[in-house]
């Protein structure tokens, strides 16, 4: 057995493998730094200001700008809704 493992291919293999398992381990241990930041997606009253900005400067037209509030007004509710319960 330990003839085997003297090997150049057998040790490159072990090697390979080796180096495998420490890349997943860094990924999830990434992944797992990156998950505890929480949501960083902007709340969608902070996205409707940003929008209404575009539409004062003239980069949105009114439909455009009603449309995107329209699909933001749900998402909003909701996040009334949560925040109401918490005070």
């Amino acid at each position: 057995m330990s003839e085997f493992l003297s090997e150049v291919p057998a040790q490159v293999v072990i090697w390979l493998a080796v180096l495998t398992i420490l890349v997943v381990i860094g990924v999830y241990v990434i992944n797992v730094f990156r998950g505890g930041s929480g949501d960083d997606s902007p709340e969608a009253s902070e996205l409707i200001s940003n929008f209404n900005d575009l539409h004062s400067q003239g980069e949105l037209s009114d439909e455009e700008f009603r449309t995107i509030k329209s699909m933001l007004a749900e998402r909003l509710q909701s996040e009334l809704k949560d925040n109401g319960g918490k005070g």
